[in-house]
């Protein structure tokens, strides 16, 4: 499967969404940025621009591709998600969402949300403004057991 994945920056803070209302959701309780699965043939800015505008309603006009993740759970599970930055977008942001609840999180806050162990590393990487990475991100269930980022493993 192939995502994306996009922070909001404003003001040192992040929008980030709460999952909580979605049935079913793998990432159910946990804090992430907005974004989701491609349809049909889409490149990852068609799904990128596709999904900020269904979840807050904005349009993008300033974003970076900061890193591809590649996400495997021993469950047979595999997803490349593309990561991104935003800093500016047009319209007023709709924290409106049926996926979770939405609210800007100041950056030295991140790491005490109910977040995915995976993600504190990309998050940090974000955070410190490190150049293009890639990442790989090992699961058993929700445990992580390794991860790599450019090659080297780091846990």
């Amino acid at each position: 499967m192939k995502t994306t994945l996009c922070y909001l920056e404003q003001e040192d803070c992040y929008l980030m969404m709460h999952r909580i209302k979605k049935k079913d959701d793998i990432n159910e309780g946990k804090w992430i940025g907005l974004g989701g699965k491609f349809i049909g043939n889409e490149s990852p800015e068609d799904c990128l621009l596709r999904e900020i505008k269904e979840e807050i309603n904005v349009e993008l006009l300033e974003y970076v591709l900061r890193g591809v993740i590649t996400f495997i759970n021993q469950n047979n599970y595999t997803e490349t998600m593309y990561l991104y930055n935003a800093t500016k977008f047009l319209g007023d942001v709709d924290l409106n969402c049926s996926e979770g609840e939405l609210a800007w999180v100041c950056k030295d806050s991140l790491m005490n949300l109910p977040i995915w162990e995976g993600d504190k590393y990309f998050l940090e990487k974000l955070i410190k403004g490190e150049p293009f990475f890639t990442m790989k991100l090992c699961y058993n269930g929700d445990k992580l057991i390794e991860a790599y980022c450019n090659d080297e493993k780091i846990k």
